[in-house]
């Protein structure tokens, strides 16, 4: 008896805890009376912490080769020279002296597609050999 006695108050203690932690609901505004916006809940103290989702990343457009090309070379001469590679397309300023083969002093967007696709071909894996690499067994 004195178990069950013991169990019911934890029962009646547990579900008046829980009654408390529900936020009641706002009261009826009057007739003719202005709406305002319900404010954001509080934070329940016993429940644990969300985790925040992650902010969305913007959405890049890739730019293509020629679009580059037109934003680094800021003369809109068609040549483009170490200091406006520097400034606007890193990647080509660190292998300008490759890409200009013709030691011109600029590169032209015919140029850099020619490196590029030098450069591709160099980056293909090899083939895999047919026949496996193992240890010969002669003793």
């Amino acid at each position: 008896m004195r178990v069950s006695l013991a169990l019911a108050a934890a029962v009646l203690l547990v579900a008046a805890s829980a009654e408390a932690q529900v936020t009641a609901p706002a009261p009826a505004a009057p007739p003719g009376a202005a709406v305002q916006p319900n404010p954001p809940p509080t934070p329940n103290a016993q429940a644990a912490p969300e985790a925040a989702p992650a902010p969305a990343k913007p959405h890049r457009k890739r730019m293509t080769l020629q679009q580059r090309f037109e934003a680094a070379n800021v003369t809109h001469d068609g040549h483009l020279t170490p200091e406006q590679a520097q400034g606007h397309w890193p990647s080509v300023a660190k292998h300008f002296a490759e890409i200009d083969a013709a030691h011109r002093g600029y590169v032209t967007l015919d140029d850099i597609r020619a490196y590029r696709a030098a450069h591709r071909r160099h980056k293909t894996p090899p083939s895999t050999p047919s026949t496996p690499n193992t240890p010969s067994t002669q003793q």
